[in-house]
């Protein structure tokens, strides 16, 4: 009976997510045509996925490299890479981006850093993504007519980003006062014991944004790797619309980061192939087409997660099985906590 119950629980807290999904997929078809889907398909060259495939390999070793900055120096090239990878590949399988939490509990394990300053690290990264998002589409927009509603939503997810990154950069320039302030205003107890010496894990995680070089080296790996996702959409702009401007492959990137941001079923399914079309809706390209290479782009997407990420499972000596009803349950933060707690 409480399997059952449990069974239930989980089921709706996909619902929401699989909705979403369910959603976008109904409006791409409703204004695709599954024969003239057929003939785009056929328009593919295996040139374009050969160079994609190159591209993704390229964007994974630097995203590894930018992670690692962000980790600081003790952490291996290798370390981050495969952190990268198991990250990317159960948020490709699993709901909630669990993914993340995922990538912050195999890499605190295995570096000794612990699952909660990694936690941290990660949190920095996804901010410095949709820092670039946002600019990426408020740089575009001037090129765009009937556009203008975008502007406000990317100008304050940029304020936010700059907000939380002062605040963060606050708390870890005044670690000592932050700790001692909440001593002061939490009644010890068992509760408190425990979690102190988490928050105090987060903080540290924050200390790249109090030393001005390491903060601008990684800023300037994560633009690099911004770079490396610009280029497989200006490919994939010109496929869909030869001769288009580089600006439209710039606006197609920003457009996908924060439309796969948005919550739905695992890996973005339907969310990913809906923001792609309604992008090139908008720069005047046939929906078929962009729809054909949405889906390719984003099985080439999964195929990569999957593979460099079971890859770091078999390293880890872990099964997927294991990995699933760790963090696919609603227990997910039981094992991490369980297992930071071990290491210090």
């Amino acid at each position: 009976m409480q399997a059952k119950k449990s069974g239930w629980k989980q089921a709706l807290r996909w619902m929401p997510g699989v909705l979403i999904s369910a959603i976008a997929i109904y409006a791409v078809f409703k204004f695709v045509k599954v024969e003239d889907l057929k003939n785009a398909f056929q328009t593919v060259k295996p040139g374009f996925i050969l160079l994609i495939c190159g591209i993704s390999v390229i964007g994974y070793l630097i995203r590894g490299k930018a992670w690692q900055v962000i980790l600081g120096k003790d952490v291996t090239f290798k370390q981050s890479f495969f952190g990268v990878s198991v990250g990317y590949f159960l948020n490709n399988v699993l709901p909630f981006r669990a993914g993340e939490l995922a990538r912050s509990f195999f890499v605190g394990r295995s570096t000794g850093k612990g699952t909660f300053y990694v936690l941290s690290t990660i949190i920095i990264e996804r901010a410095f993504d949709l820092a670039f998002a946002a600019v990426y589409v408020i740089i575009t927009l001037p090129f765009l007519l009937g556009m203008d509603w975008i502007k406000p939503v990317a100008i304050i997810a940029l304020v936010l980003v700059f907000a939380a990154l002062l605040i963060l950069f606050l708390v870890a320039r005044n670690k000592e006062k932050v700790l001692g302030w909440l001593n002061k205003i939490s009644k010890p107890n068992k509760f408190f014991n425990f979690l102190l010496p988490r928050i105090e894990n987060i903080i540290d995680g924050f200390a790249l944004l109090a030393h001005p070089s390491q903060f601008f080296l990684s800023l300037l790996w994560i633009g690099i790797n911004w770079v490396v996702w610009t280029a497989t959409y200006c490919f994939a702009v010109n496929a869909v619309i030869p001769g288009a401007p580089i600006w439209w492959g710039i606006f197609l990137t920003g457009v996908m980061a924060l439309g796969v941001a948005i919550p739905s079923a695992p890996s973005a399914l339907g969310v990913y192939e809906a923001s792609f079309v309604a992008a090139i809706a908008i720069l005047g390209g046939q929906t078929s087409t962009a729809l054909a290479y949405a889906i390719i782009l984003h099985l080439l997407a999964f195929t990569f997660s999957a593979i460099f990420g079971i890859w770091a499972l078999i390293r880890e000596g872990l099964g997927f099985s294991k990995v699933l009803a760790t963090f696919g349950s609603s227990e997910v933060n039981a094992e991490s906590i369980a297992v930071d707690k071990e290491e210090k």
